[in-house]
């Protein structure tokens, strides 16, 4: 064998055993008994342990050095890109690092669900302390040698959007956030009122509606499935793509719309190049693509005035009346802005303030300026000045996210990232799509899924993620798309 062949046989075996890990953690967050998180935190460090050694194997090293990447077309060099990425990363953390915090954020993950439920911050903040130095070495540890500039904290979010910097993230946020305050004053003193939908929803039909609705966004079941969890996600690639959702009784728009998102992640891991199946670019490109696509599933498509008039019919057949009146009323109420402690329920207007406060707040946990300590004071601060609202309760504040708790520092940008890039790609897809308000209002969704998926899924990591949806727009990302698309959403529910 070539040492090519070598190296992706290599390669496949080792993200096997990494998709194994992630089932470990798919059934910590949903069937897994409470009892045994002590005992998994332990698996997952083994593995870990396992994982790492390979990442790491000095083979890998001597393969790369005997491949000369000219020779190769297109997706071979697309593999060795992600595979010498990969390897030059995990060279700089020590396998006790890695396992350590593989065993200490599976656990964290128990204790932050207990301290959330119990609104006790105290109770976790050793925990998190224990988990934010973790990240805060391996940061340190990955930005070593590193060009001059670097920092931790770039040095971790290069794990979920490789290519782009603090600085640059916080360029687009600054770019961003007068638009986005000055949309919602718009919205604040708008003499529109907009009611919010009302009522108690049986959660067995919840869930019923919601895999209809999942399959109406061309989620196949037959290579996944739907649960339920505390925070929704979607885990896995290939073959096995699962999703969660959450219900509430007297909110189903939390339950269709954390499904709609989730799909959104789990057809674009679905859709990738079977052929690139368990290697590097066998995934999407990066967490700011990922997000465009959930986003995209889920804002300009599932929240759009002519897809939610086809939802409107299927709720009213499944809940009988409802507390609004046609469909404007309730295109209005799923896309009411109003004042809320939850990045995840926010609505579109206000969901990147949610986004920037945390970005800033993260910075400082790594960089030390801020003690874990002190962190429901500065969260209170800021989302009481951001937001003009006191937080309540730690449930409502800095425990709400399960981010910090698993270690995934640097993870919240991307979802801004992702929001922009689905702005640049709803304004591309209208242009090759004349019929698409007329296929949503029918609740047909292929014109649109078809798109997405030959622009932009089927690819999984073959480009950066730049050029990714470069690729797919024919022009660079820009803040301005998704300006634009809120400005006349908005402007036409609340009258300006």
């Amino acid at each position: 064998m070539t040492a090519y062949s070598d190296l992706m046989a290599f390669q496949r075996d080792t993200q096997a055993l990494a998709e194994i890990s992630g089932r470990l953690g798919w059934d910590q967050e949903t069937i897994m008994p409470r009892g045994a998180a002590a005992q998994r935190g332990d698996e997952l460090g083994a593995i870990e342990g396992v994982l790492h050694e390979r990442r790491v194997d000095a083979r890998v090293g001597d393969w790369l050095a005997a491949i000369d990447a000219s020779t190769l077309d297109q997706v071979g060099q697309a593999q060795i890109r992600e595979i010498r990425r990969s390897y030059e990363r995990n060279c700089k953390v020590s396998a006790r690092l890695a396992s350590e915090i593989a065993r200490v954020t599976s656990k964290a993950q128990g204790e932050w669900a207990e301290a959330r439920a119990n609104e006790d911050f105290a109770a976790f903040a050793p925990t998190l302390k224990k988990v934010v130095a973790l990240r805060r070495e391996e940061g340190q540890a990955l930005a070593e040698g590193s060009e001059e500039g670097s920092a931790a904290y770039d040095a971790l979010m290069a794990d979920y959007e490789p290519g782009t910097s603090s600085s640059e993230i916080a360029a687009l946020f600054d770019a961003l956030r007068p638009g986005l305050v000055e949309l919602r004053d718009k919205i604040m003193g708008s003499s529109v009122t907009v009611a919010p939908l009302e009522g108690r929803f049986d959660t067995f039909r919840q869930m019923k509606l919601s895999q209809e609705l999942a399959l109406t966004f061309g989620y196949d079941l037959n290579r996944g499935r739907i649960d339920k969890a505390v925070h929704p996600f979607c885990s896995g690639s290939g073959a096995d793509v699962r999703i969660t959702t959450r219900t509430a009784i007297e909110d189903p728009f939390n339950c269709f719309y954390s499904t709609i998102h989730e799909v959104g992640h789990g057809c674009y891991e679905q859709a990738v190049d079977p052929s690139y199946a368990l290697t590097p670019i066998g995934r999407g490109a990066s967490m700011g693509v990922h997000e465009s696509q959930s986003r995209i599933f889920e804002n300009q498509l599932a929240r759009s005035r002519a897809f939610t008039g086809y939802l409107f019919e299927r709720m009213s057949a499944e809940f009988e009346t409802l507390s609004v009146a046609g469909p404007d009323e309730f295109h209005a109420a799923v896309n009411r802005v109003y004042p809320g402690y939850i990045r995840t329920e926010s609505d579109e207007v206000q969901y990147n303030l949610h986004i920037m406060m945390r970005f800033d707040l993260e910075r400082q946990l790594m960089d030390g300026t801020l003690a874990v300590a002190d962190l429901p004071e500065a969260w209170n601060a800021r989302f009481l000045a951001d937001f003009g609202v006191a937080v309540d309760k730690p449930s409502n504040g800095c425990l709400q996210d399960v981010h910090w708790p698993v270690g995934l520092m640097g993870y919240f940008p991307t979802y801004t990232l992702g929001n922009v890039y689905a702005g640049c790609l709803e304004d591309a897809m209208r242009k090759d799509l004349p019929d698409l308000d007329a296929d949503l209002a029918r609740g047909d969704l292929n014109a649109a899924t078809d798109w997405l998926r030959q622009k932009v899924q089927v690819h999984g990591g073959l480009y950066e993620p730049r050029e990714t949806i470069e690729r797919a727009c024919g022009s660079e990302p820009s803040e301005k798309p998704l300006l634009a698309y809120l400005n006349r959403k908005f402007g036409d529910i609340y009258g300006f």
